[in-house]
């Protein structure tokens, strides 16, 4: 694992359209709820038996919905083979801090405008 990123970062990073893969760890039922526009889902339950699908990536940014299970997470997909030359990093303050500051999409949304929209809760 290569640290934590700040929300600020990953927002700037996706408006930048950075070669950045986003992953959520959270369940797929949370995931459907809110997300982080553009970002993809592998359950934390799920991930080490999933993590070679991360091989190509060149920067990887877990989150979670306060910063704390991403870091694990983090950790993890830092320690596969198939990701040792990835920047492999957690988003510090998770989808609670990111969706105040700039909303999250829920499945419709992301489907049809793009737009983040901000939800009650990301969780």
């Amino acid at each position: 694992m290569d640290g934590e990123i700040s929300t600020e970062e990953v927002k700037q990073l996706l408006d930048e359209d950075a070669d950045v893969r986003v992953v959520d760890i959270r369940d797929q039922r949370s995931f459907g709820h809110s997300r982080i526009p553009g970002s993809e889902n592998l359950p934390f339950q799920e991930l080490s038996s999933r993590v070679e699908e991360l091989e190509d990536a060149d920067r990887i940014v877990t989150v979670c919905p306060h910063g704390k299970a991403s870091v694990q997470a983090a950790q993890l997909i830092g320690s596969y083979e198939g990701t040792a030359d990835a920047r492999v990093e957690s988003m510090a303050g998770g989808l609670e801090e990111y969706g105040m500051k700039y909303g999250l999409v829920r499945s419709e949304d992301d489907r049809s405008s793009g737009d983040a929209e901000p939800t009650e809760s990301p969780f």
